[in-house]
């Protein structure tokens, strides 16, 4: 076969060169790539695997007292912040800047509005970072026609694990006793109160947003006597005040009286699209007829 490709034509010859130093520059391409494969494969083995992060256990977060001003690191990691948010906290004192009241913590970056209201009751600044200015006594006089806006908010002390507040007797002030409340929460538990006509379950405070579900259990149901709405009588505009009641059951309500007469109780709705059960079940026992 030498013999035989040494007597074809020259061109014949180089084409035949050429295909052969395709080929083997290909299977050395080939080599090359399995031998880069298998090492990566290699080190893919030796590194510890990201995906076990994830059954690490979540951080618990934990809510008590502090003080921005000089709590550390591993309380404030104990409250749920972040690394990131922490540095900047440090960063933020160590700058001369001082967290004179609750809302100054607000400003904290990354801080969401949940997060603070949570945060907000367990705040307490100490007075040692009050400006000085507030040693001062102003005459009597004067503290009469004068709004101090550097005094200290004080928030009721918190129950006890065993001890209970009355939901629908209970002010702000009484409401705020209760742990994971502050202000925002407390005046949001009385106007929605206020609102239905009285509570019946405590679990209606979970229509609040982003009320914290585990304060409930420090609260009770005594004696509930809710306002009662005359679904006979009531206009649509009266009916659709209430919580419970949107502008097409209100509508349903005044055109069914207007139809059929006199309602007598609710279950006669329980064919319209708006009033199913569940609807009926919470609107029972705010109506009479």
């Amino acid at each position: 076969m030498m013999r035989e490709f040494f007597y074809l034509q020259k061109s014949d010859r180089k084409v035949v060169l050429a295909l052969l130093a395709v080929i083997v520059i290909a299977l050395g391409v080939i080599f090359l790539t399995g031998q880069s494969n298998q090492q990566n494969v290699a080190n893919s083995a030796n590194q510890p695997s990201h995906s076990s992060d994830s059954s690490l256990p979540t951080r618990e977060v934990e809510r008590f007292p502090f003080d921005p001003n000089t709590a550390d690191s591993a309380q404030l990691r104990r409250l749920g912040l972040q690394t990131w948010q922490i540095k900047n906290i440090y960063k933020y004192r160590a700058s001369g800047g001082i967290y004179r009241k609750p809302l100054d913590f607000a400003k904290l970056y990354g801080l969401t509005v949940k997060e603070y209201r949570e945060l907000e009751p367990y705040i307490r600044i100490s007075s040692d970072y009050q400006p000085a200015a507030t040693l001062v006594k102003e005459p009597a006089t004067a503290q009469k026609n004068h709004h101090d806006t550097t005094s200290i908010r004080h928030y009721p002390q918190k129950i006890g694990e065993t001890a209970h507040v009355v939901l629908n007797t209970a002010d702000t002030t009484e409401l705020m006793t209760v742990p994971g409340i502050g202000p925002y929460f407390a005046r949001k538990i009385v106007q929605y109160g206020q609102r239905l006509g009285g509570y019946v379950s405590v679990d209606q405070l979970d229509e609040i947003e982003d009320f914290p579900s585990e304060s409930k259990r420090f609260l009770v149901i005594e004696g509930a006597t809710p306002q009662k709405l005359n679904v006979n009588k009531l206009t649509l505009n009266e009916l659709k005040r209430h919580p419970y009641i949107n502008f097409y059951q209100a509508k349903d309500i005044t055109d069914y009286r207007r139809l059929h007469g006199p309602i007598k109780n609710l279950q006669d709705l329980r064919l319209l699209k708006d009033f199913p059960q569940a609807a009926i079940e919470r609107l029972l026992p705010y109506v009479t007829y």
